[in-house]
């Protein structure tokens, strides 16, 4: 039985306590939250959890084995640190830390330690996902040339962090696990309209080597709420509509194929248009399945898909796209040091 403690009980906490008491082999036992009326409130909801106000005292409980971490991403490292160094395995919600070293550091101390240190991706355990990894793997779509996804909606505007911080590191995760090429490059633009210098609407496109390209629409500003994502091959087209209630994913049979003529100037385009298939979906939920694979993971001595790797590179982008937006959407070399290509096995190894 694994003891877990859930610092945040906020906006997401909630549903990870729902989540993790539901998961076999563990046991939900204290949570911490700075606000006393929101854990008297959530103490009527489960009356045999521990309280406490002090995250420091939650990690420093000798009952608890692992650490679920749902705060601003401002204090990620921080308490992250604090519980690997107290034995503790760890959850982080995403995105990870706020600088690609902070992760880094955190990554070295949990191979010293032997500890699981994870990042909850959820849109890494929904059936949407799986079936796009499936169909890419498979070369159902060919040689996948593009993804363009846009994540708007008139949002909360987050006072630490700006929109791409807030919104894209879930795009950004579905991208890096669904294609298996490194990207090398970023370009990033955005702007605020508070005053603050945190940008509330940000474009993102990431370049690959192999002509492949990736492009992120987020805003807090929007008057709809919007969650699309497009994949694009030579042999088939996706569309995934994460607020579509049944038919998430759509199957295009449908491309193009061109050639140039003796007019070296002119490019002719042969359309293809075919018939459009709606796959059918698992329909778990996600987070109990995010929650299952953390657990599972403690017991069975392995990596979980949504591994602190994952969580590395989403950094990694992410800080290059800082980096670019305050330079004008100049091109950012992203960082290519490949920190746990390896290392990430010792934590399998030591059993």
């Amino acid at each position: 039985m694994v003891n877990v403690g859930i610092i945040g009980i906020g906006y997401w906490g909630p549903n990870l306590v729902r989540n993790f008491s539901l998961v076999s082999n563990c046991r939900v036992i204290a949570v911490a939250d700075r606000s006393t009326d929101r854990l008297m409130q959530f103490n009527r909801l489960y009356p045999n959890l521990k309280t406490y106000t002090h995250a420091e005292d939650l990690i420093s409980d000798n009952d608890i084995d692992a650490v679920i971490i749902a705060t601003p991403v401002f204090t990620h490292f921080d308490l992250a640190q604090k519980a690997l160094l107290q034995g503790k395995h760890v959850l982080l919600e995403k995105p990870m830390t706020s600088t690609a070293k902070e992760a880094e550091i955190l990554i070295s101390l949990a191979i010293q330690k032997n500890l699981l240190l994870m990042v909850d991706h959820t849109f890494l355990y929904t059936g949407a996902v799986e079936k796009m990894k499936c169909l890419i793997e498979q070369g159902e779509l060919g040689k996948i040339r593009y993804l363009d996804s846009t994540r708007i909606n008139l949002g909360l505007f987050q006072p630490d962090i700006n929109v791409l911080w807030d919104l894209a590191p879930h795009d950004i995760s579905i991208l890096n696990y669904i294609t298996s090429e490194q990207p090398y490059s970023v370009n990033a633009t955005g702007t605020t309209h508070t005053g603050n210098e945190i940008e509330n609407i940000a474009y993102l496109t990431i370049n690959y080597s192999s002509g492949f390209i990736a492009h992120f629409n987020c805003s807090w500003t929007s008057p709809v709420k919007l969650r699309m994502m497009l994949i694009g091959g030579d042999q088939k087209m996706i569309l995934y509509n994460d607020l579509e209630p049944t038919e998430k994913v759509k199957i295009y049979d449908s491309g193009y194929k061109h050639s140039k003529n003796d007019d070296k100037n002119r490019i002719l385009v042969d359309y293809r248009i075919g018939d459009i298939h709606v796959p059918k979906l698992k329909t778990t939920e996600a987070l109990f399945e995010m929650a299952t694979d953390f657990i599972n993971c403690l017991s069975e001595r392995k990596q979980p898909k949504s591994s602190a790797a994952i969580g590395l590179d989403v950094v990694n982008i992410l800080e290059a796209s800082n980096k670019s937006i305050k330079n004008n959407g100049c091109e950012v070399l992203i960082n290519q040091k490949n920190f746990i290509a390896e290392k990430t096995e010792n934590y399998i190894l030591k059993n």
